[in-house]
């Protein structure tokens, strides 16, 4: 029970609660469209068992990418962390878990990952490889661009299209609108969450949008992104004739975004984490649900 309490703090377990409700977006945009199509269903009757366990299987895919992700960015990472005063606690530099055990957990997650693609549809598992890439290149990036947030952003972005692509097999623009709502909304948060560490990357000659600009742009740099991504949200309502509910989602989601803006400034950190986590998770999961409502309501 302590090895699995220490390999779900290695890899943040509970952010998931970033990507996940995005990815059931996705899955119900597909149910949706299998629905109007008449695939799987039978008059008002649908195939509960080929649903269900598509949806399971997407959740096993979004958990096993996201850890293999997560473990092998620490343990690319782990050298650095040692060094850094904020990281030094986590669990390779502070001896809790070896390099080589977070190595092999990421093998794992990767294969994991791939097998579960593979019983989704051969679309699925041809592109595992392709997002299996995006997600673990981001490591490297902050080696030698700035743009790293962005890297990051993409390979969360994957969830709305994965999970839809998962149960239809066809791309479509709307569950795209997502991805791209959650590549501009996961890389704002993260320069927020990167301005933490501006002084010592610099002295690292690690890469990020704070060392590049400096606090206060990068602070701009990311409203300009959680703006696009609000342009984004309303644009996909409109697009769906969305109800209330959707708008009532939508407020939440501003709101969280603006909130974040507002309590940190460059001069003031000291609510970043407030930012990061509570803001954002507000926002995913409050978001999810009443675009999730509006879904299936306002069919």
């Amino acid at each position: 029970m302590k090895s699995i309490k220490k390999y779900l703090s290695l890899i943040k377990f509970s952010h998931t609660i970033f990507a996940m409700p995005f990815a059931l977006i996705g899955f119900v945009l597909g149910f949706q469209y299998l629905q109007n199509n008449h695939l799987y269903f039978t008059k008002n009757n649908f195939n509960f068992y080929l649903l269900s366990s598509k949806l399971l299987l997407v959740v096993i895919c979004m958990v096993t990418a996201r850890s293999a992700a997560m473990a092998f960015n620490r343990y690319l990472d782990y050298k650095f962390d040692a060094k850094n005063p904020r990281t030094s606690i986590r669990e390779i530099p502070s001896g809790t878990i070896k390099p080589f055990n977070a190595l092999v957990f990421t093998v794992a997650c990767c294969f994991a990952f791939i097998a579960t693609c593979f019983f989704i549809n051969k679309l699925c598992f041809y592109l595992s490889f392709v997002a299996l890439f995006v997600i673990l290149f981001y490591s490297y990036t902050k080696r030698f661009t700035a743009l790293c947030h962005l890297v990051l952003g993409l390979g969360l972005s994957l969830a709305p299209i994965g999970s839809y692509l998962a149960i239809t097999g066809v791309f479509q623009i709307i569950p795209l609108m997502f991805s791209f709502i959650v590549m501009c909304w996961v890389s704002g948060f993260d320069i927020i969450y990167a301005l933490q560490d501006e002084e010592f990357d610099k002295s690292n000659q690690l890469h990020s949008i704070p060392v590049l600009l400096g606090k206060k742009n990068a602070l701009i740099v990311s409203s300009i992104l959680h703006s696009i991504a609000i342009i984004i949200v309303i644009y996909a309502g409109v697009s769906m004739h969305s109800s209330y509910w959707f708008w009532t989602g939508t407020a939440v989601f501003c709101a969280m975004l603006l909130y974040q803006h507002s309590i940190v400034k460059p001069e003031d950190l000291s609510k970043v984490n407030i930012a990061f986590m509570t803001a954002n998770g507000i926002a995913s999961v409050v978001f999810s649900i009443f675009v999730i409502i509006d879904l299936l309501v306002n069919k």
